[in-house]
């Protein structure tokens, strides 16, 4: 059962890199925020899968603080885009 956890983490880290290049390439904004926003999950489980495979509950704690800061950073973007300002 450990192999098909060590594979599906690889294959997140792969799909990870194509939603880079999508946050690179993106032909508009809303396309760039969207994969921003998924490579923030995908970050997320892929710390939760490595909590699993080694053992180690604490990185459980790390991919919810790291949830956190995806969400405020997504709705900081998010208000840039809509009104120019960090206000």
């Amino acid at each position: 059962m450990t192999t098909v956890y060590t594979v599906a983490t690889i294959l997140l880290l792969l799909l990870t890199f194509l939603c880079l290049t999508r946050a690179a390439l993106g032909p508009t904004a809303a396309d760039r925020v969207v994969a921003i926003n998924v490579i923030g999950t995908k970050t997320m489980v892929i710390i939760a899968l490595i909590s699993f495979l080694f053992g180690q509950e604490y990185f459980l704690d790390v991919s919810l603080v790291y949830a956190m800061i995806a969400f405020v950073m997504t709705v900081g973007i998010a208000k840039y885009m809509e009104k120019g300002v960090l206000d």
